[in-house]
């Protein structure tokens, strides 16, 4: 069985293939693709898979983008950490869905989804677009997230977003520094950390996202320029955008 992975979280990649490697020896990883449009490219030139395991956000857009771009008739099975709205509309159109963080069970559970309806199994038309929409345009009652895990030496840690004072990327690495001065490596893009703090944290610019309990106060720095003072010992100045500063301030009113 040929299995492509598309997936931009190197960690998470790195678990998923060696869970499938070690599930069945008949299973080959084709390829671990880590953008919309290297999965593109590579789709248009590699033969037809048997089953494709896809993330949905990645650095450069949705995976559904993909499969609008080029035709691929294998079943996909999504991994995912989104909502239950969205994940009963993938349900309705893939044949299985993976919460993250997903399990050895979990991956083997979708295999043997395949393997029972390999032979029923007739290739049905997704309406990618529809998906899109509901995705991006939509909000939908959800639990609240109260924490962001992390990799810290061979372990997988929680840390409440209460503790973390900014999220920053620095060398295209996303990073969280805690109020207690502790660092950790996130696998989730800012973008997608943006939306998970909505409220609670602010995008100053498109390299910083800050907690408003670390805000103390801002400095006028030049015409629609602010600098974020914080509460804690940071190495960096950190600048708020011309196009945030309406919105920073109105922030900064906000409880």
């Amino acid at each position: 069985m040929n299995i492509v992975i598309i997936e931009d979280e190197p960690l998470t990649a790195e678990d998923l293939a060696f869970i499938l490697a070690n599930a069945d020896l008949h299973i080959s990883v084709q390829a671990i693709l880590t953008s919309v449009q290297d999965a593109i490219a590579w789709f248009q030139q590699q033969p037809a898979v048997d089953l494709v395991f896809s993330d949905i956000q990645l650095g450069d857009g949705l995976s559904f983008e993909i499969f609008r771009a080029v035709r691929i008739p294998a079943p996909v099975v999504f991994c995912t950490a989104y909502d239950e709205y969205a994940l009963e509309a993938i349900r309705n159109n893939g044949i299985e869905y993976i919460l993250k963080p997903f399990t050895t069970e979990t991956v083997l559970g979708a295999i043997d989804k395949f393997q029972q309806l390999k032979k029923h199994f007739i290739p049905a038309t997704v309406d990618y677009e529809k998906l899109i929409r509901l995705i991006t345009d939509h909000e939908s009652p959800r639990q609240e997230v109260s924490s962001v895990l992390v990799y810290h030496r061979d372990k997988i840690l929680p840390v409440p977003l209460t503790e973390i004072a900014l999220f920053f990327v620095e060398n295209e690495i996303t990073r969280l520094h805690c109020f207690n001065g502790k660092s950790y490596v996130v696998t989730q893009p800012l973008d997608e950390l943006e939306k998970l703090a909505k409220g609670v944290f602010f995008r100053v610019n498109r390299q910083y996202l800050v907690n408003r309990r670390a805000v103390t106060d801002a400095n006028y720095y030049q015409p629609r320029k602010y600098v974020v003072n914080l509460s804690i010992a940071f190495k960096e100045a950190i600048v708020v955008s011309k196009n945030r500063t309406a919105a920073f301030l109105q922030w900064l009113t906000q409880k």
